[in-house]
This record gives C-alpha cells, sequence and structure tokens, in this order.
C-alpha cells in the first residue's frame, strides 16, 4: 500500500475527507483520486488542509524556518495533520464507470490513489465531471475547473481538441454568465 496518497475518514455520499499519510503531503488541488475498497469511488480533490490534530487547538508560530522545525523541534510534526477533501465524481459498477453518486460512500480507513491517465481520460471523455463540479455547492467551482481540465489535459498528452469540447461544454453550461465563462477561458490559456 506504499502508493496510497490518503485514508478515508469521513464519508459521504456527496464527497469525503481523506487524511495523507504525511503532513503537508496531499495530492494536488484538481487531482482525480479514487478509493480502493468496496465499488471504488472517484472524485476530485477540492480541499487542502493542515492543522492540529486536536481539536479547537491551533498550532503555535516558532519563527522557524521549515529545516530549523525539523531540526529543533520534530515532535511538533506529530501533532499536526494533513487532510483533503473530495467531491464526488461517479463510481466503478460492473467495470463501467457510472457518473452518479454511489449508492453508498466510500467506507472509513479505506485508501486513495492518485487515478491513473487511462483512468483521467475516461473520467473526462464527457463533460459529466463539469456539471458535478458547477453544480456543487461550498467548493471553489472556477479553480476547480480549471485544474482538473489542466489534469486531464496532461493526461491526454495535450490533445487540443479536448479543451475545445470542453470550452464548448463550459459556454452551454454557463450560458447566462459571459463574465464567469470569460474568466475561466483566459485563465486556461
Amino acid at each position: 500500500m506504499s502508493d496510497y496518497i490518503g485514508e478515508v475518514v469521513e464519508s459521504g455520499t456527496k464527497g469525503f475527507i481523506a487524511r495523507a499519510p504525511r503532513v503537508g503531503e496531499a495530492p494536488p488541488f484538481g487531482s482525480f483520486v479514487r478509493t480502493d475498497a468496496g465499488s471504488p469511488v472517484y472524485g476530485l480533490v477540492y480541499e487542502i488542509i493542515t492543522g492540529s490534530r486536536e481539536p479547537g487547538r491551533k498550532p503555535d508560530a516558532y519563527d522557524m524556518s521549515m529545516e530549523e522545525l525539523r531540526r529543533e523541534q520534530p515532535q511538533i510534526f506529530e501533532l499536526l495533520k494533513t487532510e483533503f477533501h473530495v467531491l464526488t465524481l461517479g463510481y466503478l459498477d460492473a467495470g463501467k464507470i457510472r457518473f452518479a453518486l454511489s449508492p453508498l460512500p466510500p467506507p472509513i480507513h479505506s485508501f486513495v490513489f492518485e487515478c491513473t491517465d487511462d483512468e483521467k481520460e475516461a473520467l473526462s471523455s464527457e463533460d459529466f465531471f463539469l456539471r458535478a463540479i458547477i453544480t456543487s455547492p461550498n467548493v471553489p467551482a472556477d479553480d476547480l475547473i480549471i485544474s482538473s481540465l489542466l489534469g486531464a489535459q496532461r493526461a491526454r498528452k495535450s490533445d487540443k481538441d479536448f479543451m475545445v469540447r470542453m470550452g464548448k461544454s463550459l459556454s452551454r453550461f454557463l450560458k447566462d454568465d459571459y463574465e464567469r465563462l470569460a474568466s475561466i477561458l483566459r485563465r486556461l490559456l
């Protein structure tokens, strides 16, 4: 299990929270990820938080560089955690990705992995993931669209037709908000 990037610590049908195995080593914002237990659930990382392991407690400032802290106060890193929040895009059902909420959320303590390039291509082959982002409350939708599109494009080895197709989909989804659409498209260039 050395290549896992997180372990599910909170789970729901719309998404889940996973804890990274090491402080500060979460997958990047906008990464496509999947769980490994039961029916794999696929999603996008939309929030990364590092903080205290103890609720209600905040880390102190030590006025030292990270190198100095690791050398002089290594124990403080034992008191921290890095967690990432994932928006559910779909799940695996009989070998096929279903672009819908999973009938059951991923089990607590299941492992989370970064998707392969083939999985990223499958998850972004249609515009379902864009609709899921746009319609989800409490996610930074515009930035998540940009990051996920750039990641999906890298998985496709910079296939320019992909971005044209997704740009057309965005123009349909955001037809009543030209300024928002223009802002997203400008930041993709």
